[in-house]
């Protein structure tokens, strides 16, 4: 596994430029009243990006600086002709390097695609750019996103924005270290198996995964299928996943699974009265989860802090037979990430180049018969209906976001967990199997730090189709929380 470079510890957002420590919203209506220029903006966090990416690797295929300074200079000229400024107009964008961006590499973290320069944009990609977002590189991701630890063959590791010797967790590592390190304000994401989350929750983040269908996901070869892997904000703060989810969300008719409607101004309707909604804390599903030692503790003193805040937490946990439903996740994953490689698993030359995990999701896929992948979709169907009926009585759901505190940078994947071993390179990450398989929105926010100073999240869960509410529970949340103030 190739690492970054070491790291000399320190406050890293101390020495950030001042423009680099302000949330995109702020930015946003300065560039706009041109109080700022973009070029300022932008030249800001290039400059800081230079003095510490080296150290976590997290932004890759960085463009040249000219090239990303005369797009600001654009922004400025549109401003000074009165033209209209989109909610991220002159801001700075790396996009996650698992989404197809024209005109700039893009490796899916894959050294078969370490030459692939995409020929259109993703539609999530389109609409930030339309939104005004300046586009300055990629985000690093493991291979193909499978795995929540972000390493690469073809730009190597990125390292944890608190602890650099650990893994920044993924597949949006690389954007959640660039986010927390202040290198970039705010930043888009994806999740299939915890990717908005996961990585949010290691770095002291937002991540936050929409309801099934809310943001469109294309170029994608299967559109009717492959539906439990989605597009999402990752923020530090509640306005700025609403606004990048405003701009993220819609339907577009290439999307067959989208949802009606156009992009919605979460960020408006953020503030509400949340007091004695109701919180089911699910723990760790009855000890079903092999847990690491202080992660139980840590999110519920963020419950704590819920109450605090006027809402009414109860831990239940539903009946049901939560074994059958991580073997449907495995049978699904299987269909929808091995369906999707397998033709480079074809090619015996190809197939050298793919990591173990995606050889076994392929192998997995080639093994699954048409009624045990129907048997899986019951499985989730009938967890669906469970979860309809948690929220007959409760508002939200909660449980934590990881099962394991960020490890150390040169393992896969954790083996064992508090004495049980993991049967895969993704049994670690079960626990938020339970919410992508619900299609339900859900958000990971900071708990905060075991005494090694390792930072860790909770999963709070909405109704189908309630992102708002779930974002509203995240402004709630912030405003009584210490941890998100806390910078690496």
């Amino acid at each position: 596994m190739r690492l970054a470079a070491a790291n000399p510890t320190g406050d890293i957002t101390g020495k950030a430029p001042e423009l680099c420590r302000l949330d995109a919203g702020t930015l946003a209506r300065l560039v706009k009243r041109r109080d700022v220029s973009a070029r300022e903006v932008i030249g800001a966090f290039l400059d800081h990006i230079a003095a510490i990416n080296p150290t976590y690797n997290a932004i890759v295929s960085l463009r040249p600086r000219a090239d990303i300074l005369a797009e600001a200079d654009a922004a400025d000229a549109a401003l000074a002709r009165g033209e209209a400024a989109g909610p991220l107009h002159g801001l700075p964008q790396a996009i996650k390097d698992l989404a197809p961006t024209k005109g700039l590499t893009t490796t899916f973290g894959s050294p078969l695609f370490a030459d692939f320069v995409p020929p259109a944009d993703a539609i999530a990609v389109a609409r930030m750019r339309a939104a005004g977002a300046i586009i300055i590189g990629k985000t690093n991701t493991p291979e193909f996103g499978l795995g929540s630890h972000t390493y690469n063959p073809v730009f190597g590791a990125t390292r944890n924005a608190y602890a650099p010797a650990r893994t920044a967790g993924g597949s949006s590592g690389g954007a959640a270290v660039a986010l927390a390190t202040r290198m970039l304000p705010v930043a888009d994401g994806s999740d299939f198996g915890g990717s908005l989350r996961n990585p949010a929750a290691y770095n002291n983040i937002f991540g936050f995964r929409p309801s099934q269908g809310r943001v469109p996901s294309l170029p994608a070869p299967e559109g009717f299928f492959t539906q439990l892997g989605t597009e999402g904000p990752m923020a530090r703060n509640a306005a700025d996943l609403a606004r990048l989810l405003s701009v993220q969300a819609g339907h577009d008719p290439r999307a067959p699974l989208s949802l009606d409607g156009s992009g919605h101004d979460y960020e408006a309707a953020l503030d509400t009265d949340l007091k004695g909604k109701r919180i089911a804390w699910l723990g760790d599903l009855s000890g079903h989860l092999a847990m690491e030692d202080g992660i139980l503790a840590l999110c519920e003193g963020g419950l704590r802090l819920s109450a605090d805040a006027g809402l009414v937490v109860e831990p239940h946990v539903p009946a049901f037979d939560f074994e059958a439903l991580w073997q449907a996740f495995v049978a699904l994953r299987h269909f929808m990430v091995g369906g999707k490689l397998k033709a480079l698993y074809d090619d015996p030359e190809k197939r050298e180049k793919l990591k173990f995990a995606v050889r076994w999701e392929i192998e997995g896929g080639q093994r699954l018969s048409a009624y045990a992948l129907y048997e899986a979709s019951t499985v989730r169907s009938a967890w669906y209906a469970s979860v309809l009926r948690l929220f007959e009585h409760f508002d939200y759901l909660a449980l934590p976001t990881a099962q394991v505190f960020p490890f150390p940078l040169e393992e896969e994947w954790p083996q064992t967990i508090a004495g049980r071993t993991m049967d895969s390179y993704h049994r670690w990450m079960e626990v938020v199997a339970p919410v992508t398989l619900s299609g339900c929105p859900a958000v990971s926010v900071p708990v905060g730090f075991n005494a090694a100073g390792l930072p860790m999240g909770m999963q709070l869960v909405g109704r189908p189709r309630d992102d708002l509410s779930v974002l509203q529970l995240v402004r709630a949340y912030e405003q009584v929380s210490p941890f998100p103030a806390v910078a690496p």
